[in-house]
């Protein structure tokens, strides 16, 4: 026979008691929520039935006037028992009829001992109610008191009122402590809701983020390098008939870029996996990798130079920049090779501005069949790149012809 058992930092053990019972008081709990008449029913009963029974006979044992009819002692032990049903929905009615059948007791010297349940409204009062109400409570609760004491014990009246107070005092305080507890209780719950809420919320944005970064980059990457490889098979099947040897290296670098659209397609692929260190172990492209780019774009038909003016700044910039600017010229030259023509020539020009670092590819194609208003997906993508860094981008024709693409990055976000 085996029994669930816990073992806590502390050396002891919880045998499941503590959770079965926590388990059992939230259910209850619940159900008082819900339905709370069969509580409050229970709770009157209870004491209307111990208010029965001390008006048999009991209640002469502390009475000044031990000669009161038993209606009178019944009646207003009912009276002050049954408002007990409301004490939790209408506290402060509830303990106002209670002080005045408690006033009318003990100025006929009854003094039933009924009058004490006045501190089940006192506690509710204190736990659900502003905490201006406990003066009207006090209100309410000193005039019997004072009464009886003054008329059947002038001597010692204070041995009668000042215990009394220290008791509703002390319960007051007991339903304060309580509601604060409460409370807190709520506010956490409520902290951890909505910190549960904004965690989701930021899963959701960095889940979007990241799969727009990978269309992105997927975009660039197979954009640019289908576009060479076009290019590459149009070249070669128009030198196929007339030189051989030029449609041979032709296949070789269409062999040669789609081995590298590969390798770049798995490393983006990489990070969709689990093992992080199988997604970084291949670098991102940097400026040193532009040269390799334009000789990729050179043999697929596109004459293109390069052209750098002023020095690079001291501090080199940082790999995202670098990458910004890479998929830039990568995708200008992309859409140069697409709508372009087959006469277009292409530059690329980097500048070191004091404070900035700009590039900025020019064509001299038609730019007949491109995106209106540069909203192509490939130009929106270069945009979204740029506001990262909080660059700019601009594009669209030039007054001579050709197609221009100009980025801006501050050089403080792209250090």
């Amino acid at each position: 026979m085996t029994t669930e058992t816990e073992e806590h930092p502390g050396g002891s053990t919880d045998t499941g008691l503590s959770r079965h019972v926590h388990r059992l008081l939230t259910r209850v709990r619940a159900f008082d929520a819900r339905r709370p008449w069969p509580w409050d029913a229970a709770v009157t009963s209870c004491w209307a039935v111990a208010a029965l029974v001390d008006a048999a006979g009991g209640w002469r044992n502390t009475a000044p006037d031990p000669t009161l009819p038993a209606w009178f002692v019944t009646a207003f032990g009912l009276a002050l028992t049954v408002p007990l049903y409301w004490r939790r929905r209408h506290p402060v009615p509830a303990l106002a009829v209670m002080a005045g059948a408690a006033l009318v007791s003990d100025a006929s010297g009854a003094f039933l001992q009924a009058s004490y349940l006045q501190l089940l409204p006192v506690f509710h009062i204190a736990l659900l109610r502003p905490p201006r109400a406990l003066l009207w409570a006090l209100a309410l609760l000193l005039p019997p008191l004072v009464t009886g004491a003054v008329r059947f014990a002038p001597g010692d009246w204070d041995q009668r009122v000042v215990p009394a107070l220290w008791a509703y005092a002390l319960v007051a305080l007991l339903g304060i402590t309580v509601r604060s507890r409460r409370d807190y209780t709520a506010g956490l719950v409520d902290r951890a809701r909505r910190l549960e809420t904004e965690r989701d919320q930021e899963v959701r944005l960095a889940a979007a983020a990241e799969r727009t970064r990978i269309a992105r980059e997927m975009h660039d990457i197979i954009g640019h390098n289908l576009s060479v490889i076009t290019g590459l098979a149009d070249g070669g099947r128009y030198a196929a008939a007339k030189n051989p040897e030029r449609a041979a290296q032709a296949l070789d670098a269409i062999g040669t870029t789609s081995r590298e659209a590969l390798a770049d397609l798995r490393r983006l692929l990489g990070v969709l996996r689990d093992d992080e260190q199988e997604a970084v172990r291949d670098p991102q492209p940097t400026l040193a990798d532009l040269d390799a780019l334009l000789t990729g774009v050179r043999e697929a038909g596109l004459p293109v130079r390069l052209d750098t003016r002023a020095e690079p700044p001291s501090h080199p910039l940082s790999p995202g920049a670098q990458l910004t600017v890479y998929r830039v010229v990568q995708e200008a030259l992309t859409n140069t090779l697409k709508h372009a023509g087959p006469d277009a020539k292409a530059t690329v020009l980097l500048t070191y501005a004091p404070g900035e670092v700009r590039a900025e590819v020019t064509d001299t194609g038609t730019g007949a069949a491109r995106a209106p208003g540069g909203q192509g997906q490939g130009l929106t993508g270069m945009r979204e790149r740029a506001a990262l860094y909080d660059g700019t981008l601009d594009c669209g024709p030039l007054p001579a012809g050709g197609w221009s693409v100009r980025l801006r990055i501050p050089l403080r976000t792209a250090l």
